[in-house]
């Protein structure tokens, strides 16, 4: 494959790499502090039982070491962060009333008219706040709860309080600690038994100063019966110094109900991205993460789902894409903990020039839970000589009563696709870009038409004087 092909393939950043100036009523002093935890809690007037669990979570990161796996964290330095950046006075339920340059960055980023259109929710996090949140009438009529994370605090604190850090304890990882003590931000939502959002709720998260540390915290109950899909949408502007996203999710799946969870991620590649993702699935409950990676300097990002009543089942369907620069260390957990039990597993990787991308991943079953049946598919693409894929697929069956199925190809474009499709007269980026889209389209095809159209545009013939 010629130069040209493969610069054919980079992604288009100009739409996300831009940056504003910096706007605040408040920053936090640099670096991690124990005052640096009092200080947020106290701006943000939390009740007293936050207040300790934020403290305890910090005691927590202290003593936890750095992962010695996964990718390269020696450059990190927690000091150099600034853990909380106030953009505003206040969260607004109308656009037109968000400041003016905080809301022209999100009219750029599209959220708005992707709110008018198709969603039925939207929430906008800038820094280290949520400074809109919106959901429609006849939802919140029938009891559906989207809220920012503060507010489902302080407006449900016996809700909030019965999830929270249940499912990710700080105790979990060192990050997950880091969360905990720092959280600000995120999606609170609550769907009622038996109500089903026939289209979207999305939230997104903007990063726009320097050496900045996001740390949104997500909690998802979706009550017997119902069916929620929630969007994640993450960008932030490249600057030459690192900036760090450690996000949280935690979503709870009761009886019968269903939950899909799209994040398409292109965050600048000066951005250490380490996030905890989990979630838990009752009776006959379906959860499905639908995870795309296409930005950052570093992810490690491994969705989780504990499949514990029997008939549920669990879905994880991603793709990672790494160019020069960049490694993607991702994958997913899923451990089954009841009997009849199903999960599926499909992981797409493509790697151009030095990126790397890895998959790793836990497939667990536990003694017990017979009937099980579980498939695990790794595909990886390599674009370039030097690029590189890596698989570290671990299963643990303590149960003989299952069906398990692993499967991983990892292969590259080959020349003989290229010049059938150049004799039928597409040119070498065209049809390398063909194969590429074809590759993913298990992903695309999943999402909602808006977001399938935006993801190929992440993956676009041209280069428009972008660089990432």
């Amino acid at each position: 494959m010629s130069d040209e092909a493969r610069g054919a393939l980079d992604i288009d950043q100009s739409k996300y790499d831009f940056r504003d100036p910096e706007v605040s009523v408040y920053r936090s002093v640099k670096g991690l502090t124990r005052e640096t935890i009092l200080d947020i809690s106290a701006h943000k007037k939390e009740p007293a039982w936050m207040r300790n669990i934020r403290l305890r979570a910090y005691e927590v990161f202290l003593s936890k070491p750095m992962p010695r796996w996964g990718g390269d964290l020696s450059e990190m330095d927690f000091d150099a962060y600034t853990y909380y950046i106030k953009p505003t006075d206040k969260r607004e339920d109308e656009w037109g009333d968000v400041p003016e340059d905080i809301r022209k960055t999100f009219d750029r980023l599209g959220v708005p008219e992707a709110e008018r259109k198709f969603l039925a929710g939207v929430g906008a996090q800038y820094e280290s706040e949520m400074v809109y949140h919106s959901i429609r009438e006849d939802l919140a009529k029938k009891g559906v709860l989207f809220l920012d994370t503060e507010s489902g605090l302080r407006e449900y604190p016996e809700l909030f309080r019965k999830y929270f850090g249940t499912l990710v304890p700080p105790e979990d990882n060192k990050f997950a600690a880091l969360n905990t003590a720092c959280w600000s931000g995120g999606s609170f939502i609550y769907v009622p038994k038996g109500v089903k959002l026939d289209i979207p709720l999305q939230a997104y998260f903007r990063i726009n100063s320097e050496n900045m540390g996001q740390f949104e915290r997500t909690i998802i109950i979706a009550d017997e019966g119902s069916d929620l899909h929630y969007i994640e949408g993450c960008t932030a502007p490249q600057y030459s110094t690192r900036s760090l996203h450690t996000g949280v999710i935690e979503i709870f799946v009761h009886k019968g109900a269903k939950v899909r969870y799209t994040t398409i991620q292109n965050w600048s590649h000066n951005i250490y991205n380490l996030v905890t993702q989990r979630a838990i699935a009752y009776e006959n409950a379906t959860m499905e993460w639908v995870d795309g990676n296409m930005g950052s300097r570093l992810t490690m990002k491994y969705p989780s789902i504990y499949l514990v009543g029997e008939g549920a089942r669990g879905n994880v369907l991603s793709i990672a894409f790494a160019t020069s620069g960049q490694h993607q260390d991702a994958g997913t957990k899923i451990i089954h903990k009841a009997p009849n039990t199903t999960s599926t597993i499909l992981s797409k990787s493509i790697s151009r020039g030095t990126g790397r991308t890895s998959y790793r991943g836990l497939l667990k079953v536990a003694k017990g839970a017979t009937g099980v049946k579980a498939s695990v598919k790794c595909d990886a693409l390599m674009l370039s000589p030097e690029s590189r894929s890596d698989t570290y697929p671990t299963m643990e069956i303590d149960e003989d009563q299952v069906s398990i199925a692993h499967e991983a190809t990892v292969g590259k474009i080959s020349d003989d696709q290229v010049f059938y499709l150049m004799s039928r007269g597409l040119s070498e980026q065209d049809a390398t870009s063909m194969i590429v889209q074809g590759f993913i389209e298990p992903f695309a095809k999943q999402m909602p038409m808006e977001y399938a159209i935006e993801l190929n545009r992440l993956i676009q013939l041209e280069m428009e004087g972008a660089v990432g």
